[in-house]
């Protein structure tokens, strides 16, 4: 190569370089990637689509260029050249989403701007305009759009609404889902399950927050907490690696919450213990290594009845609140009494240092029908739910916001709820274990009938056998829906309270856990015994042996 020749190319070489600088360098407008679907189709220099995320960031090279005889703007983003249609380029990062309608898939709660207050309640079917939303995903998803309809105005997840009512009002029926609910009575008065959502829902799954794969529990009540250390011994001597402990039960409020301050001085002035002291015992249970639970029951709350008789059942020939079973109930279909448990259940994941908040009394009151016959009762139904509709939709508003702190919901229910109709109460298992992280049932065998499942002996005789039996309820259920829950149900930790009297020892609580882990339900068990009798727990200790 002549000396010319090399200045020639060299020359050329640094004109390519200088123009590259110049149009790298060189300042262009940026616009944000806007749509109506989490992703936009663009084209790339080879003319073929290519999908960006919505609220991407880009550099708008030039404007007007033809592509195959249509109009594009030519964008760079990360340092790839793409074409793409002007409409889908905004300035503000507020104008990416472009949706103007959506339709609600199933029954939803709206919230307002970063709270767990509800103002509103949109049935399925119902049609909302978006007029904002509150946080876009990096795959291009909204969170939660600020939507209207009618004179409510708030937040919803984005999980709950779709693009065409024909989407809103169909059931999930992948493999004949639904079609098996269909064929589920309804005729004690607790709904039916048609009308419920069975939808696959994400379960958490928490790097900062694991859940061990079997939780081994025992309960604490909260008057015991004096004496953790005594537990914490023999739970290590044990095989327990975690604690069920009591936030709220009726007419037994743990710690002075400010969401009881807020919400239900009586609660709060009934406290056993401040805020410092209790959460001094859940960091020492933390500290030893255990995996800490908090129970909160909620629509059984005679305290919270007497701060608010207007959020009660209310007894229609009395004009007062319902006394049932010797307690107050307030109404599962109120909202104020969600906001009050979720409020109390997220001040106690962050200031308390839970993991996993368990609801328990997550129904109506049972053996209500010659009330309900008589016209006595008056549920305060606002939105004209059915029982079972109301209890889901309360899980699925809990859940959004106990996830939304990287914290697992569990719900505890009736063992009968597994069978094959919704229970007068409200409850129907797979409607709450679809939903759910822990799915906690409570099949004390005490608490069947005596011959429950045509047996030929006393039930509670013969745990065991009994469990296996109402095992295959839930085993089958759990089929039922698409994302089943964890089962970690409730034993047996006291002697029966019935005739004849049966001393529930290491050997009998054995083969309860026995009969749950050959049906499948393998994740774990906990311990129930009221009084948290930590004599009752030394006695029954080989019963949760290793093998």
């Amino acid at each position: 190569m002549t000396r010319n020749t090399l200045l020639y190319v060299l020359g050329i070489v640094l004109l390519v370089m200088i123009g590259y600088y110049l149009f790298s360098s060189q300042e262009y407008p940026t616009y944000f990637l806007a749509g109506n679907q989490k992703d936009i189709v663009v084209k790339n220099e080879n003319n073929q689509d290519i999908k960006l995320c919505r609220g991407s960031k880009v550099e708008l090279l030039e404007s007007n260029v033809s592509l195959e005889n249509q109009s594009y703007d030519k964008i760079r983003y990360q340092g790839e050249v793409y074409y793409v249609f002007a409409s889908h380029l905004v300035k503000r990062k507020e104008e990416v989403v472009q949706e103007k309608t959506l339709y609600v898939r199933t029954p939803a709660t709206l919230v307002a701007e970063n709270s767990s207050q509800i103002v509103g309640f949109l049935k399925k079917g119902d049609e909302v305009r978006i007029v904002g939303y509150d946080t876009l995903q990096e795959d291009g998803s909204v969170l939660k759009y600020q939507v209207e309809k009618e004179d409510q105005v708030g937040y919803v997840r984005s999980f709950y609404l779709v693009s065409t009512k024909e989407e809103a009002n169909a059931h999930y029926d992948e493999e004949g889902t639904y079609q098996k609910h269909l064929k589920m009575g309804s005729s004690l008065g607790g709904g039916s399950a048609s009308t419920l959502d069975y939808f696959p829902v994400v379960k958490g799954n928490f790097p900062n927050n694991v859940m061990p794969k079997e939780v081994r529990a025992f309960y604490l009540q909260a008057g015991v907490l004096p004496n953790v250390d005594d537990y914490i011994d023999l739970a290590e001597k044990s095989n327990i690696n975690a604690f069920v402990v009591d936030i709220k039960d009726n007419t037994v409020p743990s710690y002075q919450a400010e969401a009881m301050k807020k919400h239900s001085l009586t609660n709060y002035e009934h406290a056993l213990y401040t805020k410092e002291q209790y959460r001094e015992v859940i960091q020492k249970l933390k500290s030893n290594g255990f995996y800490v639970i908090g129970r909160i029951t909620v629509f059984k709350d005679s305290y919270y009845v007497v701060d608010h008789p207007e959020d009660a059942i209310q007894n229609k020939k009395l004009g007062e609140p319902l006394k049932h079973n010797n307690s107050y109930w307030p109404s599962a279909y109120q909202r104020e009494v969600w906001e009050f448990n979720v409020e109390l259940a997220k001040e106690s994941i962050r200031d308390i240092g839970f993991q996993e908040i368990q609801f328990d009394y997550v129904r109506f009151p049972d053996q209500m029908k010659s009330l309900e016959t008589e016209g006595i009762v008056d549920y305060r139904n606002e939105y004209e739910e059915s029982k079972a509709e109301a209890i889901q939709a309360f899980v699925m508003y809990a859940k959004d916001e106990i996830h939304d702190l990287e914290a697992y919901i569990s719900v505890d229910v009736f063992g009968e709820s597994a069978h094959n109709y919704v229970t007068a109460y409200g409850q129907y298992w797979p409607a709450i274990s679809n939903v759910v992280d822990v799915i906690s049932g409570m099949p004390y065998p005490d608490h069947f009938g005596k011959y429950e499942y045509g047996m030929k002996e006393v039930g509670w005789t013969n745990p065991y056998e009994l469990l296996l039996r109402w095992g295959s309820y839930v085993e089958e259920k759990q089929t039922w829906i698409p994302t089943p829950a964890i089962v970690r149900n409730w034993i047996q930790a006291y002697n029966t309270t019935k005739e004849p009297t049966v001393i529930y020892d290491a050997k009998k609580v054995r083969e309860e856990i026995q009969a749950l882990y050959e049906k499948k339900m393998t994740g774990g068990y906990m311990t129930w015994n009221g009084h948290s009798s930590i004599s009752k727990y030394r006695e029954i200790q080989d019963a949760f042996r290793k093998e």
